[in-house]
């Protein structure tokens, strides 16, 4: 979850799911709603999903820019493959990433990017979680890794830029539950390095802190054990690359979080009802993250 300029919104749902069995890859899409729908209760305001490999709309060898665009945005003059999802669309194309958030931002100077990268197309609206997954037509994605955030918004604007994820590097996401008491120090010290911000959003600040060690050629075990020595607060966070997904829980373990593993996927929910609709569950192992520790999977 994620204050704005209005406020805090205190109760957010998190899922995960990074496949280790390249035969489920037809099926994210369609266990991802499974799992959004366990975690809808939590935040029913509105909802962000992220997919990796879904090649209906990254095609191999493309580049991709999710944005949030008008509904009368003209795209024709892209030149590239656009879909649009509710308040979304994703723009990919042969070329480089620089070059493609180039020519979207210059032909939208006023849209927000949302995600960018090779591999990743990122969805953010309003409105309840499971209309939303049918607006986005998660059912039908395919790919190797997803995740997603519900949000119940009790005092903050309920709009899709304060939507989760947060994905400010290229192929990069993060989802938050919880709050960071010094994101404002962080934030400060993060300008002063040149870094740019695009909300007042304390998740945003943890998503920008996570990306800057990433592109300082940390992995995301260590970039996540080092957000733990500087943030203070109640969290539980789920970050995902290119490489994989980890998640970390604050000293206090105060956010709810539940992982699943089986020899075919390795998961992660807010609550187990996010889990239920998983093959194998009834034989994974199960287990609270530990407080404080780092848990990261590699593709």
């Amino acid at each position: 979850m994620a204050p704005t300029k209005e406020g805090l919104s205190p109760m957010c749902g998190i899922v995960g799911l990074h496949l280790r069995d390249p035969g489920l890859y037809p099926q994210l899409g369609r266990l991802m709603v499974s799992m959004l729908d366990g975690v809808a209760e939590r935040g029913p305001d509105s909802a962000g999903v992220a997919v990796y490999g879904d090649t209906r709309r990254v095609p191999e060898g493309h580049a991709a820019v999710s944005v949030l665009l008008p509904p009368d945005a003209d795209t024709g003059g892209l030149d590239a493959v656009v879909t649009r999802a509710g308040d979304t669309t994703v723009v990919a194309a042969p070329t480089g990433l620089d070059e493609l958030v180039a020519r979207v931002t210059t032909a939208f100077p006023t849209a927000l990017v949302v995600g960018t990268g090779h591999d990743l197309a990122v969805y953010k609206g309003t409105g309840h979680p499971g209309a939303l997954a049918a607006t986005y037509d998660l059912a039908g994605a395919s790919g190797w890794q997803a995740l997603a955030h519900t949000r119940m918004a009790t005092e903050s604007a309920v709009t899709p830029e304060g939507c989760h994820p947060f994905s400010v590097g290229p192929d990069q996401c993060l989802v938050h539950n919880g709050s960071f008491s010094n994101h404002a120090t962080i934030r400060r010290e993060l300008e002063h390095a040149g870094v740019r911000f695009d909300s007042e959003n304390d998740s945003e600040v943890g998503a920008r802190y996570v990306a800057s060690r990433l592109a300082q050629g940390e992995d995301l075990e260590k970039a996540l054990l080092a957000l733990r020595e500087v943030f203070d607060g109640f969290y539980t966070l789920l970050v995902t690359s290119a490489e994989g997904f980890a998640v970390v829980r604050d000293p206090i373990a105060c956010k709810p979080a539940i992982v699943a593993e089986t020899d075919a996927w390795v998961a992660m929910a807010s609550e187990f009802r996010g889990l239920t609709g998983l093959p194998g569950i009834e034989s994974a192992r199960l287990y609270e993250p530990e407080p404080g520790r780092v848990y990261a999977w590699q593709r």
